[in-house]
């Protein structure tokens, strides 16, 4: 085995998968710094020119498909090397997208069936491709666990797409398989007879995949390939449910009808496939809950058996009798069929009459000569005419043309009428392609049709919208798988956000959002939790028990509550939030409220004898607000306070201030009044007039000092008035 191959351009490395027609290889393309796997084909498949053309072909034609479930071929090409006997041998290669994975059939191997869902995804993923390739006019051949790859982002992709036809076109390999290509475990009924293969030879295999999905086992064992494939011919298989107890029975009809004996009651397309497993995802009924295998399988052998009788070709007859070859469905081959032995009886009855009929039959000689001789001509006549008949349905059949998506609607239908064939566009309102875009047709390019016949072509009415599906709280993987078989795209880069309720790694939204009308095809993007909560934004100011609503609708359960004054939060209101508003923490992270029970209280000062203004100041310092009753003036004196002395009070409270005016002192004359002298109740200071005393020179009611007139005293002062008068409050005494 060479070392490198193209001119050094593919630097050969590890081996890494072995089959019956190749080896495959990791390698690195120098020219574009990738990595690559090469398959080398075997080289005495080289030497045969059928199958070097074929692969040639094919090849080309494969490296044209671009779909996210196949793995795409890069390049193909031939190695000359000096073989083992000196002379020269060529290597087909082909070069290929490395997948780093597994594949089913190494899954099964290792696991056993798979679960339900998994089995689902697999399989749409199968049928996506298969989808695909027959919409290009290409027919896998082989589909089987080992050419289906699961990476490690959980990704299926189909391989070896084109490999089987150029081995169906192989002599030596024709040789080797007695005309049966692909692997006997996973062959149609057609393939196993040697029969032509169409689409439908596909969804029998992939049928044959999604039952060992499902039951961890091939529908059909046995000690040798032919006697397996007698059984695809011949056997309906056990039910999957039958082998998986608990398994839904729809599985059942599923399996049955993809593996359906007869082509024409099998899925027509991998899209109705596909459309059957959605349909039962979705809690729907699928098409194939109708199916009866047990009568596709009877109607079968009757059809073939028919067709075998017609198959049947006379021999001369030899030494024991008369014997016959007739067709054998599953070798493919024409083997002879001896008529039972005549037993001894039937032997001596035979001998008794033969007397009897020996007169008889020279009577009849004659006219037996001639009723053969009519015979013959008839015979003669009637296979001229079915020759002739055959050359002219020879003539007026034609090969169907192959339409690819990059036709018009116009430009298919001129390529299927210049072939003879009357053209019939259809709506194919399933696609997720463009509007427009050509999708399948019916019969298949390639196929022989009789000229004149209709050939119908679906084109895309453009991507239909459906409802994105929910996925919060499910892994990437299984978000990614649940958005494609929706028939949207999901975006490469993924966001991470906080979540106080959504498990680190799982998805928390969508957008667009889930439930959401949206085209099919819509790139989704997809959301993840970061395994922190964000503590609600807000919080302060609210009231308590919006403040844990909040946060309980936030995901925060644990919550705790302590309670201080406040001069600038309401009382019930949220001063503080532990953890602070907007920060991330880790999820389950409990959050302290510290909630305000209202301003700090204040001590009410004693400001009974103050004057109005004095009091006011001393009280609004404090917090408190002040109201007046009685006298209306700032410096008339406080004589009650509706707070007493040493009491509480919140800030804002209103203390009620009772005042009473003062009056004041004049020029007047009057006698004076005398009295003991006393502490009245108000402000003010009293005139003095002439010739008035005191014996102690009394305050006045107005709350002034008692003056004395000209030639009287007072204990509290003493004076003398200009003029005279008489004090208008009276002294207690």
């Amino acid at each position: 085995m060479p070392s490198a191959l193209a001119d050094d351009r593919y630097q050969l490395g590890q081996l890494i998968g072995r089959g019956g027609m190749a080896e495959v290889h990791v390698a690195m393309d120098t020219r574009l710094g990738r990595t690559v796997a090469i398959k080398i084909m075997r080289s005495d498949l080289a030497n045969d020119e059928i199958f070097l053309a074929r692969f040639r072909r094919e090849a080309h034609s494969v490296a044209q498909m671009n779909n996210p479930n196949i793995v795409n071929i890069y390049d193909s090409g031939e190695e000359i090397i000096t073989g083992e006997n000196g002379q020269p041998e060529r290597l087909p290669y082909l070069v290929m997208e490395y997948v780093k994975g597994q594949t089913l059939r190494d899954i099964i191997r290792a696991n056993g069936p798979l679960s339900q869902r998994d089995a689902e995804q697999v399989m749409l993923g199968v049928l996506n491709a298969l989808e695909y390739s027959h919409r290009m006019g290409i027919i896998h051949r082989d589909i089987k666990p080992g050419n289906i790859m699961i990476s490690d982002q959980g990704m299926v992709k189909v391989m070896d797409f084109g490999i089987a036809r150029a081995l169906d076109d192989s002599a030596a390999t024709m040789t080797q398989s007695q005309g049966v290509v692909g692997t006997a475990q996973y062959l149609s009924p057609e393939q196993a007879r040697g029969e032509t293969v169409d689409m439908r030879s596909d969804l029998y295999s992939a049928g044959c995949v999604l039952y060992e999905m499902l039951t961890g086992r091939p529908p059909f064992t046995g000690d040798s390939a032919v006697a397996i494939a007698y059984q695809h011919v011949s056997e309906v298989a056990t039910p999957p449910s039958a082998v998986v107890p608990g398994l839904p029975k729809m599985w059942d009809s599923i399996c049955a009808k993809a593996m359906a004996k007869d082509r024409q009651n099998r899925y027509a397309t991998a899209a109705e496939f596909k459309n059957d497993i959605l349909t039962f995802m979705n809690g729907g009924v699928p098409v194939a809950a109708a199916f009866n295998p047990l009568t596709d399988l009877a109607n079968m052998k009757a059809r073939k058996q028919a067709e075998q009788d017609a198959a049947t070709v006379p021999l001369n007859p030899d030494a024991n009798g008369s014997s016959t070859q007739a067709f054998n469905p599953v070798t493919g081959q024409f083997e002879q069929v001896r008529p039972a032995a005549s037993s001894t009886m039937a032997q001596t009855r035979a001998a008794q009459r033969a007397a009897a009929l020996k007169a008889r039959k020279r009577k009849r000689i004659v006219i037996g000569s001639l009723i053969a001789l009519a015979v013959a001509m008839l015979i003669g006549l009637g296979a001229w005419f079915l020759i002739s008949g055959n050359e002219a349905a020879t003539e007026q059949m034609a090969t169907v043309p192959t339409i690819t998506s990059s036709m018009t609607k116009d430009m298919a239908k001129a390529k299927v009428e210049a072939a003879g064939f009357t053209f019939k566009a259809v709506d194919d309102n399933d696609s997720t392609e463009p509007e427009g875009t050509f999708t399948k047709q019916d019969p298949q390019g390639g196929a022989k049709a009789a000229r004149g016949s209709t050939v119908r072509v679906w084109f895309s009415t453009g991507p239909q919208n459906t409802k994105i599906p929910d996925v919060t709280d499910m892994t990437q993987s299984e978000a990614r798988a649940e958005l494609e078989s929706a028939g949207f795209k999901v975006g490469t880069s993924v966001q991470t956000e906080d979540s106080a309720s959504i498990a680190r790694d799982k998805v928390t939204r969508t957008n667009p959002a889930a439930g959401k009308s949206e085209p099919k095809g819509t790139v989704v993007m997809l959301y993840v939790s970061s395994g922190m909560a964000k503590v609600p934004d807000g919080l302060v100011g609210q009231s308590k028990d919006a403040a844990v609503e909040a946060l309980k609708n936030a995901g925060f359960t644990g919550v705790t509550i302590t309670e201080e004054y406040s001069d600038s939060v309401a009382e019930g209101n949220v001063i503080a939030v532990n953890p602070s508003s907007g920060m991330s923490v880790t999820q389950g992270t409990s959050v302290s409220l510290i909630v305000s029970k209202g301003s700090t209280p204040v001590t009410v000062p004693n400001v009974i004898g103050e004057t109005y203004e004095s009091a006011k100041a001393q009280l609004e310092a404090l917090g408190l607000t002040v109201s007046q009753t009685g006298s209306t003036g700032t410096t008339d004196r406080v004589i009650t306070q509706s707070a007493s002395s040493g009491s509480t009070a919140q800030k804002g409270d209103t203390i009620t201030l009772t005042t009473v005016a003062t009056p004041s002192g004049g020029n007047g004359s009057g006698t004076g009044g005398s009295g003991d002298g006393g502490t009245t109740e108000g402000g003010g200071t009293g005139g003095s007039g002439t010739g008035g005393s005191g014996s102690g020179g009394g305050t006045t009611e107005g709350g002034g000092t008692g003056g004395s007139g000209t030639g009287g005293s007072g204990s509290s002062g003493s004076g003398s008035g200009s003029g005279s008068g008489t004090t208008t409050s009276s002294a207690k005494r």
